[in-house]
């Protein structure tokens, strides 16, 4: 236990001191900081501070999203976005995670935005002595001549340990013995050798048992042991020679299987089976140049076995032994050093990190929106690597300080409402021959903001409604729309209510915000309010909202709901009573007298015709449909009664007729009591004559008045309003007792007309307008077209 904490306690002061180094010595290259921990420390482990060493705000660190983004190895790393405290992950190997390199550094790439910062951290992971030497074996066994010469050198397998440096395999121990001694060849594999000091006698001893031990330079020193066993033979004094010591040549990667690498040459001065060479690879070189190169016994020639490949070894370095086939054998060795010559075999490496796949529309001109790190296993030109994105999208690549580093960003201004999405091809190619290119594809959502405002698809809107329409129900319907989407796009709509007299008319009208349908509070009179106009607002649900608003002209059309008024005869109470009397002898066709009557109404509504509902004698009295006069059919007679009751229907043409009576009695007396009694009334009649013409003034008088208002209200209309639309009021009086009046207008193509009773003749009556609209035949507009009528509702 207290081995294990001072173990501990000289690692911690090993990465202080090396840290000390670091930040004494100002080692900064762009925002790049370095640490070093042993290798085998506890997961949870501290390696630094990495916000602190950087600079940054701790405070900051997770709204910016402080991270490490590098490749694969950052499982073994993990920073603390609270702290910014750099903590180990994984337990940590040295010698699995960098196999044997002396330099063993990982390197992690640490982002953080808002503004987008790129940091680089080197990890140094130092060897800790936790690994014994270890022999191939446990025997190893060397056949030499009794007659070998004092100082040759005999190669034994060398012991392994994956450390390095100090805790690899420092030296080597030899047991007792007074014929051999170890030396060890000076270069990075330390390869041991056993040296023949005193000449071997194989008649005295034939064997020799020595115990070799392998001792690394950790502390505590670590070691391992293997039994050698040496044979005596019997002289063969000539070894072979190499041609050369070392055989340097130049191999391209990816060679074909079969290739001739280098033939090593060697020569033996002996004859026979002393003379004949036999050659073997080394046994101290790596197991993967066996899987990669061959070696011709009989020849020498090295050959090309398996996949050459540049990336994963740079130079094989190969030992060759040449062998006699005396007894004993001699042995020469020497080296091939093949080096590998790069050529452009491996695509280039795309790396996306995208700090977010959806842009918002109005970014502006270089945002960033994702980083790339381009990477090529090759070497030199053929690793160089250009980039591009493709054309026509409003992104641009920018290089970075960094070598095969850039970051995508916005060219131009974004619109969602012309494009809403981009799938941007990253294109990477080397500068090898041929070139070698890699393709991405990055997606980019277009999010949107709330820049368009609601549009109406007509403005403005015209609505026809009947009056006496019913309280609360719903009588026109407004639509909007919006070229944005989600929230932005939902529409909302209200009524302007200003002030002035179209804010009267508009304090009875509501509106649903959701879906625009209108409904009216109250019920509109033709006779008292004909048109008006207000204003609907759409607003959407953006951030700002957008609004546009839309101006409705609302026409009433009028409906049969007044029944006619009896004007003549009219008696003392008020009702619709009356007496004539006329002389006996008068001729037919004598006028007796004029029923008068007025309807409120207009057009067909308001069109009122006579007909007779009761009569005494149809055969003494006729009365006209259309003025209402009663007039004899024959003289009478002497049998024909002095008294007659007359009963007059006056009723409209609207679709549900009104109607209303008066009733008239006909007295028959003789041409004297009839000259008397006319003397007697006149006075009475002119007085009923000069009542009957008052009212009709004051009729004829609001009438007009309510006609000539109509009239300002539809040219102002006109005035404002792009379409063609006039209107024109006509107001005309029959003379013989019955009002009428009529309206003109024209909407669009078609021109219609709202008549009284008394109708031109050529005038038409259109189905379904409830008997008060007529359309002008085609003959008096134009030669040909459509002729048109007004509904009741509208809706849009």
């Amino acid at each position: 236990m207290g081995d294990g904490r001072q173990r501990r306690r000289w690692e911690y002061w090993w990465v202080a001191v090396r840290f000390s180094l670091l930040l004494c010595l100002g080692e900064k290259v762009s925002a790049q900081i370095r640490y070093s921990i042993p290798e085998e420390v506890k997961e949870g482990s501290v390696v630094g501070n990495v916000a602190k060493d950087l600079g940054l705000d701790v405070s900051t660190l997770v709204e910016r999203r402080f991270r490490i983004v590098s490749g694969s190895k950052d499982a073994l790393f993990h920073v603390n976005q609270n702290n910014g405290v750099l903590y180990v992950h994984k337990n940590i190997d040295r010698e699995e995670l960098c196999d044997g390199n002396i330099a063993c550094l990982i390197n992690l790439k640490m982002v953080v935005e808002n503004p987008l910062e790129i940091h680089y951290v080197g990890v140094e992971i130092t060897d800790v002595n936790d690994h014994s030497p270890i022999f191939p074996g446990n025997e190893q066994y060397l056949e030499i001549a009794e007659h070998t010469m004092l100082g040759t050198r005999f190669q034994i397998q060398a012991a392994r340990d994956p450390d390095i440096k100090l805790n690899s395999v420092r030296l080597y121990k030899l047991s007792q013995s007074d014929h051999f001694e170890i030396e060890i060849r000076d270069d990075e594999d330390k390869i041991p050798f056993l040296v023949l000091k005193k000449a071997l006698d194989r008649e005295l001893k034939t064997k020799h048992r020595l115990l070799v031990t392998a001792v690394d330079g950790g502390s505590p020193q670590r070691s391992g042991t293997v039994n050698v066993t040496i044979n005596v033979l019997d002289s063969n004094d000539n070894r072979p020679v190499c041609s050369q010591d070392t055989y340097s040549v130049r191999l391209r990667e990816n060679a074909a299987l079969g290739t001739v690498v280098v033939r090593v040459n060697a020569t033996d001065l002996d004859e026979g089976s002393n003379g004949e060479l036999e050659y073997t690879l080394g046994r101290n070189l790596k197991p993967k140049i066996y899987d990669i190169f061959e070696l011709d016994s009989l020849t020498g020639e090295i050959k090309v076995k398996g996949e050459v490949d540049f990336e994963d070894t740079e130079v094989y370095k190969l030992d060759v032994q040449a062998s006699d086939k005396g007894q004993p054998p001699l042995t020469v060795e020497c080296r091939a050093i093949i080096k590998i010559i790069d050529v452009n075999d491996n695509q280039p490496e795309v790396e996306v990190t995208s700090l977010s796949n959806v842009v918002s529309e109005d970014s502006k001109p270089g945002t960033v929106i994702s980083l790339i790190s381009v990477t090529d296993k090759d070497s030199d030109i053929n690793g160089k690597v250009l980039c591009s994105i493709s054309n026509n999208v409003p992104f641009e690549l920018k290089p970075s300080y960094e070598d095969n580093m850039y970051s995508l960003v916005t060219k131009h201004r974004l619109d969602r409402e012309l494009v809403c999405v981009y799938d941007i091809t990253i294109t990477a190619t080397d500068c090898g021959q041929p070139p070698l290119s890699t393709f991405k594809t990055l997606r980019v959502q277009i999010s949107d903001v709330n820049d368009n405002s609601p549009e109406f698809s007509q403005t403005p809107l015209e609505l026809y409604l009947v009056e006496n329409n019913a309280p609360g129900a719903s009588i026109f319907s407004v639509s909007a729309t919006d070229k944005d989407i989600n929230e932005n796009a939902v529409i909302s709509y209200h009524i302007v209510r200003g002030e002035g007299t179209l804010n009267d008319v508009a304090s009875f009208l509501n509106i649903n915000s959701d879906n625009g349908h209108i409904s009216v509070l109250k019920s509109f009179n033709f006779e008292t309010l004909k048109t008006f106009q207000f204003q609907v607002v759409a607003t959407d649900s953006g951030t700002p909202s957008l609004s546009r608003n839309v101006t409705i002209n609302v026409f009433i059309l009028d409906q049969n709901d007044n029944a006619p008024v009896i004007l003549y005869p009219v008696s003392a109470n008020g009702s619709a009573e009356g007496v004539e009397e006329i002389p006996r002898n008068v001729n037919a066709g004598h006028l007796v007298t004029k029923v008068r009557a007025y309807d409120a109404d207009i057009g067909y509504n308001g069109w009122l015709l006579f007909s007779l509902q009761e009569v005494t004698d149809r055969s003494l009295f006729a009365l006209d449909r259309y003025t209402g006069q009663i007039r004899t059919l024959r003289s009478f007679t002497e049998t024909d009664e002095a008294e007659h009751k007359l009963v007059i229907l006056v009723k409209d043409n609207g679709n549900v007729s009104l109607s209303a009576t008066a009733t008239v009695i006909i007295k028959v007396v003789e041409p004297k009591e009839a000259f008397a009694a006319s003397d007697v009334k006149s006075s009475v009649k002119d007085e009923e004559e000069n009542s009957v013409t008052f009212y009709l003034i004051i009729t004829l008088g609001s009438v007009s008045t309510l006609f000539i208002i109509s009239i300002i209200v539809l040219i102002v209309m006109q005035c404002s309003k792009p379409t063609d639309y006039s209107s024109k009021y006509l107001q005309d009086v029959n003379y013989d007792g019955t009002l009428c009046h009529s309206i003109q207008y024209r909407s669009g193509d078609n021109r219609y007309m709202l008549v009284g009773p008394r109708m031109s003749i050529g005038s038409t009556i259109v189905p379904g307008s409830n008997g008060n609209t007529l359309v002008v035949p085609e003959h008096r507009r134009r030669a040909s077209g459509e002729v048109r009528a007004v509904s009741k509702n509208f809706n849009i």
